[in-house]
């Protein structure tokens, strides 16, 4: 070989090494990106902080002085600018995703990275976001469905002025699916605290609204009452409510709301604060409900719920029980003897129909018998096999244990719910009350 070639050669040679020196460096460069941006990502820092850091550095690393992370926000619709480079973030409409001009929707839309010339038309809304040559890369979250779009990258304003390149694209694509994971985990995290707090605020709700059920004790010693309420949800619309009134009777109504949930339980209140006003101003059950559907009309008729309601004033000197009963049909008067009359409901449930319900009668043995209430829930109470419980189920309970103290007799009845349902869990609130007077 000449001494010209041999140069030749060697200057081939430190060409091609230079060269894969460059790309070493270059590869060198992207791998410490992606190795810090997964230091980023695993740092306890806001998502916003994560992006703005994140779209530093890649920009430093592909020399884009321009660049935007945007997110998409699933009840508008939008792509939301939450980082930005070379203009402000808070200052730059969202894109639609459907935009049919933006190349960053079109990215999100189609899940394919996009490389635009510097020569090609600018969409109006894609103006902040690109001067002259751009890479825009869809943010996936992979999943086991296959991948799902959250965001957009994008990258323009080139300082070396060179088209973006494949590699560009490829170690921007691996960037978007890191930001992709850490969009998706910082939702999940938004959504377990959002859920945390509504069981928490749930639980606030239900030991209020247990509050507002009266002690047993409120109408003692003129009568002698247990009680309980299972509710399906945190709160519900079964209630029961309790009265000491004057001459020695004792007042006594249960209810049950057409639902249950939240709403069911604001009826409740109510239902519950508006009869203790109205207790108090008639002795006359029937006036005491006309009055409680006057007070309750426009929310029930706004909600579209009714209530179904019994009141009763046991009178226990005189040995009469009056009573109204719109649409409740689980009330008896169980004797000494076992047996058990109902007491029935010849009014609709208040909310169905205009006008005061009429009040009834009863014959009242003092000590001797029982007032019986309670609510369907206990009724339809279902076994694995989807068999109710049924009200005999409840009846016959009652009666076998009628000379037991009130509380015994309703932790028996909860006891044969329990036995029947088993772990099946209840879809309808639970309430019974046992008074002796």
């Amino acid at each position: 070989m000449s001494g010209g070639a041999g140069a030749r050669a060697l200057a081939r040679g430190a060409d091609e090494l230079e060269g894969i020196v460059q790309e070493l460096a270059a590869r060198y460069e992207e791998i410490n990106l992606l190795y810090t941006i997964g230091e980023i990502l695993g740092r306890t820092v806001s998502l916003r902080e994560a992006t703005a850091t994140i779209l530093t550095e890649l920009s430093d690393i592909v020399g884009a002085g321009r660049a935007s992370i945007l997110v998409h926000d699933f009840a508008s619709g939008m792509l939301n600018v939450v980082a930005a480079r070379g203009f402000r973030a808070e200052e730059t409409p969202a894109i639609p995703v459907d935009d049919e001009c933006s190349i960053p929707a079109r990215v999100f839309r189609t899940r394919t990275a996009i490389i635009v010339d510097a020569d090609a038309v600018i969409c109006p809304t894609d103006t902040p976001h690109r001067r002259g040559a751009m890479l825009s890369v869809p943010i996936i979250w992979t999943n086991p469905q296959g991948g799902e779009p959250l965001g957009v990258v994008n990258l323009s304003d080139r300082a070396s002025g060179q088209p973006f390149s494949a590699g560009d694209r490829k170690l921007v694509s691996a960037i978007g699916t890191q930001v992709g994971t850490a969009i998706q985990n910082a939702r999940l995290v938004r959504a377990s605290l959002t859920q945390e707090r509504l069981v928490q605020e749930m639980e606030l709700a239900h030991d209020l609204q247990m509050l507002l059920l009266p002690a047993a004790a409120a109408v003692a010693p003129e009568a002698e009452v247990a009680a309980r309420v299972a509710l399906a949800d945190s709160v519900g619309g079964d209630f029961y409510n309790l009265f000491r009134l004057d001459k020695g009777r004792t007042g006594v109504l249960i209810g049950d709301v057409s639902s249950h949930g939240y709403r069911a339980a604001l009826i409740m209140a109510l239902a519950m604060s508006a009869s203790a006003i109205h207790a108090k101003s008639t002795s006359d059950p029937g006036k005491v409900l006309g009055a409680l559907l006057g007070t309750l009309k426009d929310e029930l008729t706004t909600t579209e719920m009714y209530i179904s309601v019994f009141y009763g004033v046991v009178d226990r000197r005189r040995g009469v029980l009056r009573y109204a009963n719109t649409g409740h049909p689980h009330a008896f008067v169980v004797g000494a003897d076992g047996g058990a009359q109902r007491l029935v409901a010849l009014d609709p449930p208040l909310g169905l129909a205009p006008g005061a319900p009429g009040a009834r009668s009863h014959p009242w043995s003092a000590a001797s018998d029982l007032l019986l209430l309670f609510t369907d829930g206990l009724t339809d109470a279902r076994n694995s096999a989807g068999a109710a419980l049924g009200e005999r189920a409840v009846l016959d309970t009652v009666v076998r244990h009628r000379g037991s103290t009130p509380a015994e007799i309703v932790a028996r009845v909860f006891e044969v719910v329990a036995q029947h349902s088993g772990d099946v869990p209840s879809f309808d609130d639970q309430a019974l009350l046992v008074l002796r007077s």
